[in-house]
């Protein structure tokens, strides 16, 4: 019997805060059945996969398991009590075995019991205590709190028999536990086969466990989308993707991501080859299913900060807050459906391969939390070739400064400085690629008339959260295009708004209206494509969501004499495990 697993079970005071009233003379009484202290606490935690410098970046960690409460038997009673003790001893972290009574602050030499407890911590060594040196003599326990003590005792004498020092257990002693061990008996029996089926179930899993310092975190997300509007060459499409990440952490505090992905999902055909539309389902390595490693990134603390080093596949809301909560959720299952209503576009330019970090200032005293962003990355930081590389290929550097004011307001700012090669869009979320974009029109990602060109890039971003029920949020984009050619420079714009109502329903809910210009080219002739977008997040379980939604998009193409409006309707369903 494994006497860690004991201890672990055992809320030290009980054992023998109650052998040592019974010490030579005394039978144990039974003792009322509750007790106020006695509680079981299921832990739940969330971190991010990818959140902030402490405060920014999210992940998510697996929720604790709990216990399925059985039927109210005699013996589920009895398991139930035992249960919350052993939540109790294990929340309260209680210390291992002390040598000295005076270790006790709450145990005074005046005490009526001092010598009592000072004989059993001396002879015995059964005695431990809490956290902050705290005996607690004088709480509650049950019948089956005695009973843990009371084996705890056994075997710590049955170890000094067996070390040849039986000398030290008087006999009046023995007896006493003699005693106490057949009135205890069902209980002792009930604690003993508990605690044997834990420690068969624990050697099960070392011995299958995948790894000691590896989780698999895993999201899966089905879609039926199709566009109902007028000229339509569109078919109702059911598309699916996949991701799994395998998160390690070596320190406790550091998280390595190694993320496979696979999908078959196409954006929808839009006019003039438009980018609009598209959602966060379509942003996937393959679109046959094939598997690939689309994330490889490592987070790391330093002090308050939080350093973020990507390998592969990393973009900038990997490690920067992009102020818009409840659309952006930093996997694209659970939040909106767009990539344009998820978060600003000045977080599409660039990504790849590269570093960031969020430093943070100050102590957050009295709810004012500044912080600073910096980041870069390279879309073709792995290719040795000519005008490509980690330094001389496509790259975005990223500032942003971060202000939170207490838990209702977040204020950013953002600069980023991009240079492209010939022929590749703009919002690229770190492809490089030439033709496909993953936001606003494509006047707006493919500018400078093919040639390489340069951008700087402004945006402001803000929530506000005036309740626990209510979330409002918005952006602003410029960026000022400089062409390596002549006359091809030009100006991109985009600008969005949404509220959001989460809970709504139910726990877990959320209701979200969005509109907004995806990124344009200014002064262009064509009317500016507004952009509409309503989705309604149902959570049917901890692990299953399912979100209707609709994208109404005006002038998608942005080509003069307007063309018919956009209608995709889309029903996603998002498996967490």
């Amino acid at each position: 019997m494994s006497n860690l697993l004991w201890k672990t079970l055992v809320l030290s005071p009980v054992v023998l805060g109650v052998t040592v009233l019974v010490s030579a003379k005394a039978m144990a009484t039974k003792v009322p059945a509750s007790s106020e202290g006695i509680k079981a606490k299921v832990a739940q935690t969330e971190t991010p996969l990818a959140s902030s410098a402490s405060i920014f970046i999210q992940t998510k960690q697996p929720k604790n398991q709990q216990l399925v409460a059985p039927a109210k038997t005699d013996d589920n009673k009895v398991l139930e009590e035992v249960n919350g003790y052993s939540s109790e001893g294990n929340n309260q972290n209680s210390l291992s075995q002390v040598t000295s009574v005076s270790q006790f602050s709450d145990v005074q030499p005046t005490d009526w019991a001092f010598q009592a407890l000072q004989s059993l911590v001396e002879r015995y060594g059964c005695i431990a205590g809490y956290p902050n040196s705290t005996y607690r003599g004088n709480r509650a326990l049950t019948r089956y709190e005695f009973a843990a003590g009371l084996n705890a005792c056994l075997d710590r004498v049955n170890e000094l028999i067996a070390t040849a020092t039986a000398d030290l257990v008087r006999k009046q002693d023995l007896a006493t536990l003699q005693r106490l061990q057949e009135e205890f008996s069902a209980e002792l029996t009930t604690l003993r086969g508990r605690v044997d089926a834990v420690e068969a179930r624990t050697a099960e899993l070392e011995a299958h466990q995948f790894s000691t310092t590896t989780k698999l975190v895993g999201e899966a997300i089905f879609a039926v989308t199709d566009n109902f509007g007028k000229n339509d060459n569109n078919n109702t499409v059911f598309q699916d993707r996949v991701r799994l990440d395998l998160q390690t952490s070596f320190t406790g505090q550091d998280t390595l991501h190694t993320r496979l992905a696979a999908g078959n999902a196409n954006p929808l055909a839009l006019p003039n080859g438009t980018f609009e539309g598209t959602q966060t389902f379509n942003v996937s390595p393959t679109t046959n299913n094939g598997v690939s490693i689309d994330w490889l990134a490592y987070y790391f603390p330093v002090g308050n900060s939080q350093v973020y080093i990507a390998g592969s596949g990393g973009i900038q809301s990997d490690y920067v807050p992009t102020v818009n909560p409840y659309f952006e959720d930093y996997d694209g299952g659970n939040g909106a459906l767009s990539t344009f209503a998820s978060e600003s576009p000045i977080y599409r330019i660039g990504g790849g391969a590269g570093a960031g970090v969020n430093l943070a200032f100050g102590n957050g005293g009295g709810g004012f939390q500044p912080s600073l962003t910096l980041g870069y990355l390279a879309s073709q930081a792995n290719n040795p070739g000519l005008n490509t590389g980690l330094l001389d290929g496509n790259y975005a550097a990223l500032g942003q400064l971060n202000l939170k004011v207490g838990d209702r307001i977040t204020l950013a700012a953002t600069y980023v400085h991009g240079y492209h090669n010939g022929g590749t869009v703009l919002f690229d979320a770190g492809s490089a690629s030439t033709t496909t974009g993953v936001d606003g029109t494509a006047q707006a990602n493919l500018v400078a008339a093919g040639n390489a060109y340069s951008s700087n890039s402004y945006g402001l971003e803000a929530a506000f959260k005036p309740s626990d029920k209510l979330s409002i949020s918005g952006f602003a984009l410029y960026s000022d295009i400089r062409g390596s050619g002549a006359n091809d420079d030009s100006q991109v714009w985009s600008y969005g708004a949404g509220i959001a109502l989460p809970d709504l329903g139910k726990k877990g809910n959320v209701l979200g209206l969005f509109a907004g210009i995806e990124p344009y080219v200014g002064g262009n002739t064509g009317d500016k494509p507004y952009h509409f977008e309503g989705f309604y997040k149902y959570r049917v379980s901890d692990n299953i969501s399912i979100t209707p939604g609709v994208i109404w998009l005006t002038n998608p193409g942005q080509l003069p004499g307007n063309n018919d409006d956009a209608i995709i309707g889309t029903l996603r369903t998002t498996f967490t495990f």
